[in-house]
């Protein structure tokens, strides 16, 4: 079952590859571009989505999270362009029609998941011809990299060691974490073809958002746009990005 994340953290170079995706929807002639929001909690992507013109529907199973969903898409003035379907992910195949969204979410739900294999088939089997899934998920190198330096030196290798990358005596909310290459096959095993592979957080979830002397917030978000494309430290980013399609 889902369990709400509470925050897009470090999520600039995720938005910029989402309104380009919308931007392509609408080149293809769709004017408010479809979107379905998978375990979306309690909308802090469907909101923002939804504010760039998109209809979208988020499947959620918790009350809790669907109420703050509710309240912020009202203050957002944005209530009437969210649909909700109050179930799990195992319903999504039954709720949501085939072929009807042109894009995908997935973010903070595969590692929480039981059947990340299922899901994103029946996340294929939503999206549009043309459509993408974007998946967004924790990295399992950059929590061993963040436990080392922080001197948890032991831990650090356990996740490296172990097959999900998580530490089962340790009270982690999370199923699994994943790397590049488990990703890739993951989503390749459901038929579709990624076309981005990015890090998410490479620095800014250690520095924040906000900028300082040294540097502004655009520095700092150019800078991760770039870190995050260049292989050696997209793979030390706190998440991992992928947009890809069918």
């Amino acid at each position: 079952m889902r369990t709400d994340t509470g925050t897009a953290r470090g999520s600039g170079t995720v938005w910029r590859a989402l309104r380009a995706e919308l931007d392509r929807a609408r080149e293809r002639g769709t004017r408010e571009p479809a979107v379905v929001d998978v375990g979306g909690g309690s909308g802090v992507w469907a909101v923002p989505l939804a504010a760039e013109g998109c209809r979208v529907t988020v499947v959620e199973p918790s009350p809790n999270a669907l109420a703050t969903l509710r309240r912020r898409a009202e203050e957002a003035g944005v209530g009437a362009a969210i649909t909700v379907v109050a179930d799990d992910t195992d319903a999504l195949a039954a709720r949501i029609p085939a072929e009807s969204a042109d894009l995908v979410l997935a973010h903070g739900l595969l590692e929480v998941v039981d059947d990340p294999a299922a899901v994103v088939a029946a996340m294929a089997g939503v999206v549009a011809p043309g459509g993408a899934v974007s998946v967004l998920a924790a990295n399992r190198h950059a929590a061993a990299l963040h436990r080392a330096l922080s001197g948890r030196v032991r831990e650090a290798h356990a996740l490296l060691t172990s097959s999900e990358g998580v530490l089962a005596d340790d009270g982690e909310t999370l199923l699994r974490r994943f790397d590049a290459d488990g990703l890739r096959g993951l989503l390749a095993g459901a038929g579709l073809r990624v076309e981005l592979l990015q890090g998410d957080g490479v620095v800014s979830d250690v520095l924040g958002e906000v900028g300082s002397e040294q540097y502004s917030a655009d520095d700092l978000a150019d800078f991760e746009a770039a870190a995050g494309a260049m292989p050696p430290l997209r793979e030390l980013a706190s998440r991992l990005h992928l947009l890809a399609r069918r």
